[in-house]
């Protein structure tokens, strides 16, 4: 893997995460909802190219599942890796940074939700330490940003899985933070 540095995403990165990884109104989305201390858009960087972010989820769950049985859990949402960066362990690396930060802030656990028809990514979260809750999978939905700033829900369907972060002791991302 070559050098990547993962931070907190500033307003000034809008023009840069849009050139790299397109999808505007989902980062200026974001960026209004770090704003509002609703949640941390963190990204990964090689030299100054955006190669890839995840997004922490520090509201209540919309899911009510979610919010009774894992209340006060943060939800790691949007990782993706730009396609010429993939397999390079980046978001390996994006989810031990969101990890890290989420245990600075008090967090002992963290879940997620993976569609049901993607296995491939369900491996790379077990790889890591997330286990599949006991639960049947849920419905949710799913965000799509839409080119002129709207947002359209889509009915979907997820699997949850959490891991705890009190065991961790993986080491320590290479990570600046930006407040």
């Amino acid at each position: 893997m070559r050098h990547v540095r993962i931070r907190t995403a500033l307003e000034q990165d809008l023009p840069a995460l849009v050139t790299a990884l397109d999808q505007e109104p989902y980062f200026a989305h974001q960026l209004a909802r770090q704003r509002a201390g609703h949640g941390l858009l963190l990204v990964a960087w090689q030299a100054f190219t955006p190669v890839g972010d995840v997004y922490l989820w520090l509201d209540a769950a919309e899911e009510p599942e979610l919010r009774d049985r894992l209340p006060g859990v943060p939800l790691l949402t949007h990782l993706e890796v730009a396609p010429d960066h993939r397999n390079q362990r980046i978001g390996t690396e994006l989810v031990r940074a969101a990890e890290a930060h989420l245990r600075e802030l008090g967090h002992e656990k963290v879940a997620l939700g993976v569609d049901l028809d993607n296995p491939r990514v369900c491996r790379l979260y077990r790889r890591l330490g997330y286990v599949e809750w006991p639960y049947p999978p849920i419905r949710t939905t799913r965000d799509v940003f839409l080119p002129g700033g709207g947002i359209e829900r889509q009915a979907d369907a997820c699997r949850i899985l959490v891991k705890e972060l009190r065991t961790m002791g993986l080491g320590s991302p290479n990570i600046v933070r930006h407040t």
